[in-house]
């Protein structure tokens, strides 16, 4: 996987996801993050911004039936790019896309959303099931 600027998914990937993701299926998001130094304001650091978009996204995720599953920071890549390690990981699970989408779709999510751009310089968002 070729991590790259990328925080918010293009028309195209979001479109894919509706059409082919299995519908009421419960799915788990795998956040995988790269903190920028500073914001472009420059008045924080990208994981400050990043842990205010947290903050003010529990509530948005419990409503729709979301839970926080996992988060960790990455100490070290052992197998794979070292300088292009991520941050953090998280993981939080939905019960279908739908609720997922519903969520993601909304003015509060809108505005929220602008910290989360401020923070990343990047952040891969790969929908999964359990297996």
């Amino acid at each position: 996987m070729n991590l790259t600027n990328q925080v918010v998914p293009s028309k195209e990937e979001f479109v894919d996801f509706i059409k082919n993701y299995p519908s009421n299926t419960p799915l788990v998001m795998v956040n995988i993050l790269k903190f920028k130094d500073q914001t472009p304001d420059g008045k924080e650091t990208g994981k400050q911004a990043y842990e205010r978009y947290s903050k003010n996204m529990e509530p948005l995720v419990a409503k729709a039936g979301g839970k926080m599953i996992w988060g960790g920071e990455v100490q070290r890549t052992v197998i794979g790019d070292y300088s292009a390690q991520p941050d953090m990981f998280l993981i939080v699970s939905y019960p279908s896309k739908e609720s997922f989408i519903a969520m993601s779709t909304t003015p509060e999510y809108e505005e929220i959303s602008k910290d989360r751009k401020k923070a990343l310089e990047y952040g891969a968002l790969l929908s999964t099931v359990a297996v």
